[in-house]
């Protein structure tokens, strides 16, 4: 009995040896008529070109007249299209589904997290036929530790959806985060991680690297009004001390932190201690942004969801006079005059999954050019992510992660409002052109 389990198992290893030599290289390519490429590097459109996948990823790209598809090949043609990377967006909460419609507290409080984690995988995938290959979840909002599940169903194939780095559950202390205003004598949950003092702070950071946050995400400031005299004033939530704390211990695990701020002491937290992104980035002073360059920090600005619901809340508030989508636009062109380096990230969530290439719209309607948009969703994010080796060009060893629309985004950027054929790792996910 014995040996014929030691044979067994043997077998099973020489079966594993052999599947193990199996590479990329012995696997059927498929082959991309590209009508039209563009090099996001350079912002040049490559005609007629043709992309060679193995795998899942990239093998090469060239022009159609020097490139040999073998009769029988799997081709997908988009010889009418405009082909570029996938997108990526780099500040996303898949567990949010129309807070802002007065759903926070009903999430929190009637919904479970196993519950929420099914309107998770429903975002994503959203996400993903949008053109998102890539995102960066910026924590569940009070579904603990479900985002790291999502992104390993992901991971295994189980499910569908962009390639995800999570938070888990972000920090901030008491009084810095909802649920708030019920009677002391109810317990109710909190969308975060709170903390009070350093030891706690980095406590926090440990248990949430420990169960599979790829990131930290904090939240340095909270509630925010506007003063008569028009000034914003943010309520500043960790203090330096605990903002360090925390940095200092994602440091030291090779963890990056992301840092949601709207401006003064908080803000000033986030630079200080040494942060790696910015998200938000409201009402920033010139000289915060030029630490903000200086330091090579992140800026993530997430202009469009203050506009819509969140600009009628502060103008109604204000008598008309002034709301944080118009003090965000003045950050936002500081910090393109001053070359910050700019991811595109949406705060999708509070507004439909699915819909967040609008982002686009307003990153060129306040100042940038429509490739340095798209850059800002293709290698600039994916450096952000320490991505960069493996996506956000269409490139040899890089993962076949690709989208397609009708028309030249730099001449319309809200083509990539109408993604109509996407691409993960060499899978199609979406093609709309070759519907009848």
């Amino acid at each position: 009995m014995r040996r014929t389990i030691r044979f067994a198992f043997v077998a099973i290893l020489t079966g594993m040896a052999a599947l193990a030599g199996v590479g990329a290289q012995d696997q059927p390519a498929t082959y991309i008529r590209a009508g039209k490429l563009l090099d996001v590097r350079s912002g040049k459109i490559l005609s007629d070109q043709v992309i060679v996948i193995r795998g899942e990823r990239v093998e090469s790209t060239g022009a159609a007249s020097a490139t040999t598809i073998p009769a029988g090949a799997t081709v997908v043609d988009l010889s009418n299209a405009m082909v570029l990377p996938g997108l990526i967006d780099a500040h996303t909460h898949i567990f949010l589904t129309g807070e802002d419609n007065g759903r926070y507290d009903e999430q929190l409080l009637k919904e479970s997290w196993q519950y929420r984690t099914i309107e998770a995988v429903v975002n994503a995938k959203r996400d993903l036929e949008a053109g998102f290959t890539s995102m960066r979840d910026c924590e569940t909002e009070g579904a603990m530790y479900s985002d790291a599940d999502v992104r390993n169903a992901i991971n295994r194939g189980l499910i569908p959806g962009p390639r995800l780095e999570v938070a888990t559950r972000a920090i901030s202390t008491t009084g810095g985060y909802p649920l708030e205003g019920y009677s002391p004598e109810v317990t109710v949950p909190s969308g975060v991680q709170i903390v009070d003092g350093p030891v706690e702070a980095r406590k926090a950071v440990r248990e949430q690297i420990k169960y599979g946050a790829d990131f930290i995400k904090i939240y340095s400031t909270h509630k925010s009004h506007f003063t008569p005299d028009g000034k914003l004033f943010s309520q500043p939530t960790l203090t330096l001390e605990e903002t360090r704390a925390i940095v200092d211990e994602a440091h030291r695990e090779g963890v990056k932190v992301a840092c949601h701020a709207y401006g003064g002491p908080g803000l000033q937290n986030c630079l200080d201690a040494g942060a790696d992104s910015l998200e938000h980035g409201l009402d920033m002073t010139d000289a915060q942004v030029r630490e903000l360059v200086q330091k090579g920090m992140w800026y993530v600005p997430t202009l469009y969801v203050y506009e819509g619901d969140t600009r009628k809340e502060d103008e109604a508030a204000t008598g008309g006079k002034f709301s944080r989508a118009s003090v965000h636009e003045i950050s936002f062109k500081k910090a393109l005059a001053a070359n910050a380096k700019i991811v595109f990230g949406t705060d999708v969530g509070p507004f439909p999954h699915g819909t967040q290439a609008i982002e686009f719209e307003y990153l060129t309607k306040f100042g940038m050019t429509p490739l340095a948009a798209i850059q800002a969703a293709t290698i600039h994010a994916a450096e952000l992510m320490g991505w960069a080796d493996r996506e956000g060009a269409i490139e040899p060893g890089k993962y076949a992660d690709i989208i397609a629309v009708e028309g030249n985004p730099l001449d319309d950027i809200k083509q990539l409002e109408h993604v109509k054929f996407v691409m993960k790792g060499g899978i199609v996910v979406r093609n709309d052109f070759a519907k009848p």
